[in-house]
């Protein structure tokens, strides 16, 4: 069973603007990290443009928002910010398109026994997992997250659905969207205080949200301690038939937009331990997606020792 990373040039078309922390740069760090000789074995793909997607999208949104952004976007070189932090450029259309297209086309084939695929890591742009049901916001348009776990629910049947979050900023969009699913389960490790001030241990949604906040300046022993008290005894208990991760890395200690300070052995340790969950409960069935990780060099690193156990090494 192999590994396939998903992702496309479009991605650094996603212009952001000078000074923006969720740069194109960030798509050129890891595939340079993805481009030594470790990696040759790496399935890779195009993230697709699927004539589907805004169907789709519509699983997690309405078609209101939808309209509106499309409307939004603009043509020249002039972006448009939707709020202080989030930009759409010219080339942010076919990105979060392909974006959210990435995660359709991994949920499908890892629910496909015949593609020979085990799981899969989406290198994309912009991160979705801020975006809620009607409103994007946190550098994100749409929730590409959430629309692969209703996706994998319409399309493959899959009964219960889980999406596992290391960002260090917590998820909101995706638990605003999960909120009343019990057939769907978030949990989520990140810091509190911070950005966007949700993620209390008392946001239960439908008895289906774990949250695991962690301090600034929290380590690794922490983040370890949270995932084995909290997240992994939820999943375990859920027995999730796909596991979905929401892949942050800026959650690491050379993070400049959070305190948190987990290095690549931790990362290394949360995917390992989210794999055996997959093994355990979804024939290995699981799908990654990359969201937040703005320290450069530290975001290559951590992207490539996520996909080094990805592929089982």
């Amino acid at each position: 069973m192999s590994t396939l990373l998903i992702t496309h040039s479009c991605f650094v078309d996603h212009d952001t603007g000078p000074g923006h922390p969720e740069r194109p740069d960030r798509m050129r760090a890891i595939t340079r990290a993805l481009e030594r000789k470790e990696f040759s074995d790496l399935l890779r793909e195009e993230a697709p443009l699927r004539d589907d997607v805004e169907e789709q999208i519509e699983l997690a949104h309405p078609r209101a928002l939808i309209d509106a952004l499309k409307e939004a976007r603009p043509s020249g070189k002039q972006a448009v910010r939707l709020d202080p932090d989030t930009v759409m450029s010219a080339g942010s259309w076919e990105a979060v398109m392909r974006a959210v297209g990435a995660g359709l086309r991994g949920v499908d084939v890892v629910m496909d026994k015949a593609s020979g695929v085990r799981n899969v890591f989406c290198q994309v742009r912009p991160p979705g997992h801020h975006a809620e049901a009607e409103r994007p916001m946190g550098f994100c348009l749409f929730n590409s997250i959430a629309i692969a776990a209703l996706y994998a629910r319409k399309k493959h049947g899959a009964e219960r659905v889980a999406v596992i979050d290391f960002d260090v900023h917590h998820g909101n969009g995706t638990q605003d969207i999960f909120w009343s699913a019990k057939d769907l389960i978030y949990a989520s490790t990140h810091q509190m205080p911070l950005y966007p001030g949700t993620g209390e241990l008392s946001e239960r949604g439908a008895g289906n949200i774990w949250n695991a906040p962690l301090r600034p300046n929290d380590g690794g022993e922490q983040f370890r301690d949270a995932f084995e008290s909290r997240i992994l005894p939820a999943l375990h208990n859920f027995g999730p038939d796909l596991v979905l991760i929401s892949a942050g890395f800026d959650a690491h200690r050379d993070d400049p937009l959070a305190n948190l300070r987990l290095l690549e052995p931790d990362f290394a340790w949360a995917t390992e331990a989210l794999m055996k969950v997959a093994d355990s409960h979804a024939n290995g069935r699981l799908v990654s997606m990359l969201e937040g990780g703005y320290d450069l060099d530290a975001l290559g690193r951590s992207v490539a020792v996520h996909v080094t156990r990805l592929m089982g090494a």
